[in-house]
This record gives structure tokens, C-alpha cells and sequence, in this order.
């Protein structure tokens, strides 16, 4: 194990929420919550001034608005989200060849790597330049936390928020870890700190104090080795700079379970699309097709049916997806239907699928649009959704506010601007369009490809996640271990 705090890991501080209010001047200072905003929403992020209430990420929507029922609720623009995360990683990239993302605000750098830090004066150098050059190029902040591994530099980084920046000096990690909760580690979830509290375990100290031996017994032995050498403040991870995808997949969560069979089924052939658009956008294939659904009871039950070879036809996926769906019971109804593809390669062998004849892939807005306006009918007034950028032809760029009732509260503001005027206007009106995020700072480029999709509407297609099947309604992920 290196003894330099070299490893640095960059958490940006309340992604999705700073950037709706850098964007949104009147919201700036303000309890602001980015998630889903059906009745079986997700929050995503809270900003800190909505942590103030008790609201966090994973919280279901409508608790959030119980707790902060005067905070300004939207819904993510992740387009926006991923432009700027490019941004962030260009600017690690320059410190190192070594960067590792973990999601769009997240990753470790090996700085020693890159030839940028090789003690503790020049890694803590490295790291306040970095907070000035995010703050200057994006005009948000993030916390980063310096340390011997990745697995210190985390938690220095959790110690560094909001903004600040935490070096954890060699020789007094085990000082430091000591007091901390078990759940502080990496792989110790809910359910390993509940096994370990009935041990009367709940600290690290008293993880390193029961012993190698103990812990193996209580947790087994791969998982009892690591966390005993991870109490002990040893971390040899290194930081790796491409992560393989293992899976490509999309889902949605319904407000309103679906019962009707043949529903279910443009669902599923909805959702086998998508996800082959996801695959040919990354350039892969697979080999096998997993089908996810969550019925009306919270069961979640999966159904893979592997192919001869990999493949990205369309055809191919959805009625491989069809097939699937065959075999699984939906009479009570359905929460989340998700489609995924695994067994990932860079080609395919499309003469192995004579069973399908190609076909072309059906064109549709990734939000998770309807499949047909006779099959689920969307009223007027839903088409302005919060926080979605918005252009009138006299009144210029604002975002929405809310709408219903065949109305739409339009806020007209800039990033570059002081808080703006609101007005509310027909829904129909037709100067008002929708339109692509501005730049959050003076004299940066139009974020790349954050422009409208193919409804008319700015897209909310969910960013990449590090796990599968992690998302809301219209989620997806590229997968890595």
C-alpha cells in the first residue's frame, strides 16, 4: 500500500440540484428536489437547503413533499447533467490517465499516475487547484478527499462537504477510522451492519478488535478477509481507469399499475426498443435478454433467454422480450417492466437470427412517451414539465414552473441573469417552445447535445448508473461492476 495521499476521489456537491440552481437564479439559496414527480417518484437529489427538512436521495417523492412542501420540485434534465459531467472529467483526465467515474459526479484519480502529486503538499496543491478549475469552467463546487487509497479517500471526501477539501495524513488512519460506524466501509450495506450489531459489533474498532477469524465465521470468508483488512485501514484497490460494461438496460415505473395484458405487452416492446437504441449508441450487442417485472405486490421477478450469438437487432430483442413476458403471470397488475441486455460484445452475428426478419427500429422520444395516443392519453396541460427549459418568442428563455388546467407558470430567467419574472400563459400558446439548457458560466460553450428530442421536448433520459436496474420511471443504466 502506497503511503503518499496520492488517490484522490471528487464528489460534486448536490449534482443534480446545484445545477438546477445555477441554472435558475431564483432558486439559488433555495430548498430545491430533482426526482420523479408521479406518485411513485423518486427524489434523486435534494440540495442542501431541502437536507434541511430531512429529505435525501432514494426518499420517495411524496414524503419529500411532506417534509418540504414550499421546495421547488423538478424533474432531472440529465442531458444537461452528462454535458457537464464531461466537463468534470476532462478536467480530472488532465491531472491523470488513471480516472475511475463512479456515476456522472463521482470519481477516484491516481494522481501519482499522472505525475501530478507524489506527496502530501503537491496532492493537496492538485486538489485545491481542481475545486478552482470545476468552480471556474462549470461554476459549481465539489468535495474532494485525498488520501493513501480509494477507500480513505472517500470517506475524506464525505468529511470535506459541502465544498471543502479533507487530506488524511499517513500514519493516523486507524485513529480516524476507529470511531467511525461499520456502515462507513464499502460492503457494509444494511442487512452486513444489522448482522454485525447482533454481534455487538458497531464500530470499526471494534471490527479490527474481533478479529479476522471472527469475522469469517460471521460473514464468510471473502467478505470477513476484506472488511477485517479494510478496520485495519488497508485498501489495495487500485484506481482503473475503464470499467467493461456488463449490461445495458432501461425500465419504467408506472403511477398507475397496469392490468391490461396487451399494455403490458407495447410496454415491453416499448422498453426492448429503447434499450437497443442504448446498446447501438455505445456500439455493442449481447447474447442474452433479460426481462424485469415488478408486479402489483413489490415482487420482482427476472426472465433471461440467451441467444447463439450476439446480436442489436430490434426484431430479434423484442420478441425475444415477448417470449419472455409469456411466462410470467400479470393478472394482479404491474408496477416496473424493465428490458436489459447482458453477454455484451463490439459485433454481431446477425446470420444466426433467421428466425427474424430485420426490422427497423421504431423511432420514439426516450422520456417514455405513449405508445399511442388511443392506447394512453395524455391531456394537453401535461406536456410542460417542471423545470423544463422554455423559449418565448417576447419574453425569451425561461423554465417551467408548473402547469394544469390548460395553463402553464413560466419563470423567464437566465443562468446569466437576476431572478426573473413569472407569468402564466395557455398552454397552447404558440410563442412558447421548448428549448436547450444556456450555459451555466460566461463564455462556455452551449452544453453538447442537450438539445430537444424528437417530441419537441428537452430529454430526461436517465443517466448511466453503476448498477443495473437503477432507476425511476424511464430509468436505464450501462452496468459495471
Amino acid at each position: 500500500m502506497r503511503n503518499a495521499p496520492t488517490i484522490l476521489h471528487l464528489d460534486m456537491d448536490a449534482f443534480f440540484a446545484s445545477v438546477e440552481q445555477a441554472s435558475k437564479p431564483s432558486l439559488r439559496g433555495k430548498a430545491v428536489v430533482v426526482g420523479g414527480l408521479g406518485p411513485r417518484g423518486v427524489v434523486a437529489t435534494a440540495s442542501y437547503e431541502a437536507r434541511v427538512f430531512g429529505v435525501h436521495s432514494a426518499m420517495p417523492m411524496a414524503q419529500a413533499r411532506r417534509l418540504a412542501p414550499n421546495a421547488a420540485y423538478l424533474v432531472p434534465r440529465f442531458t444537461l447533467y452528462r454535458a457537464i459531467s464531461e466537463q468534470v472529467m476532462a478536467l480530472l483526465r488532465e491531472l491523470s490517465p488513471l480516472v475511475e467515474p463512479l456515476s456522472l459526479d463521482e470519481a477516484f484519480v491516481d494522481l501519482e499516475a499522472g505525475g501530478t502529486a507524489w506527496d502530501e503538499e503537491s496532492a493537496r496543491r492538485a486538489g485545491e487547484k481542481l475545486r478552482r478549475d470545476i468552480r471556474t469552467v462549470t461554476g459549481l463546487t465539489g468535495s474532494v478527499g485525498l488520501a493513501a487509497s480509494k477507500m480513505l479517500a472517500k470517506i475524506a471526501s464525505e468529511q470535506a462537504k459541502p465544498d471543502g477539501l479533507v487530506l488524511i495524513e499517513p500514519g493516523g488512519e486507524r485513529a480516524l477510522l476507529g470511531p467511525m460506524p461499520v456502515r462507513t466501509l464499502p460492503g457494509v450495506g444494511p442487512a452486513t451492519g444489522d448482522h454485525l450489531r447482533r454481534a455487538g459489533i458497531t464500530t470499526v474498532q471494534e471490527l479490527a478488535e474481533a478479529g479476522e477469524d471472527e469475522l469469517v465465521r460471521l460473514l464468510g470468508k471473502a467478505h470477513g478477509q476484506a472488511l477485517y483488512a479494510m478496520a485495519l485501514a488497508r485498501d489495495e484497490r487500485p484506481v482503473v481507469a475503464e470499467r467493461e460494461a456488463k449490461s445495458v438496460s432501461v425500465e419504467d415505473t408506472y403511477d398507475v399499475d397496469i392490468h391490461d395484458r396487451a399494455r403490458v405487452a407495447l410496454e415491453v416492446r416499448r422498453l426492448a426498443d429503447r434499450c437497443v437504441r442504448r446498446l447501438r449508441g455505445a456500439g455493442l450487442s449481447g447474447r442474452t435478454i433479460v426481462l424485469k417485472v415488478r408486479r402489483y405486490d413489490f415482487s420482482t421477478l427476472t426472465r433471461s433467454e440467451t441467444l447463439r450469438g450476439p446480436t442489436d437487432d430490434p426484431a430479434v430483442i423484442r420478441e425475444a422480450a415477448a417470449r419472455l413476458l409469456d411466462s410470467v403471470d400479470t393478472t394482479g397488475g404491474v408496477r416496473l417492466l424493465g428490458v436489459g441486455v447482458s453477454g455484451l460484445a463490439d459485433y454481431t452475428q446477425e446470420d444466426l437470427f433467421a428466425q427474424a426478419m430485420p426490422v427497423p427500429l421504431e423511432e420514439e422520444p426516450e422520456a417514455g412517451a405513449a405508445e399511442s395516443a388511443v392506447e394512453r392519453p395524455e391531456p394537453v396541460e401535461r406536456q410542460w414539465r417542471a423545470g423544463q427549459d422554455v423559449r418565448h418568442a417576447e419574453y425569451g428563455h425561461g423554465w417551467v414552473q408548473g402547469s394544469g388546467l390548460g395553463r402553464v407558470t413560466v419563470r423567464f430567467e437566465t443562468p446569466l441573469s437576476a431572478p426573473g419574472r413569472v407569468r402564466t400563459l395557455p398552454v397552447a400558446d404558440p410563442d412558447l417552445v421548448a428549448a436547450d439548457p444556456l450555459p451555466l458560466v460566461a463564455d462556455s460553450p452551449r452544453p453538447p447535445g442537450a438539445g430537444a428530442d424528437a417530441s419537441g421536448q428537452t430529454s430526461s433520459e436517465p443517466a448511466s448508473l453503476p448498477k443495473s436496474w437503477s432507476g425511476t420511471a424511464g430509468g436505464g443504466a450501462v452496468s459495471s461492476p
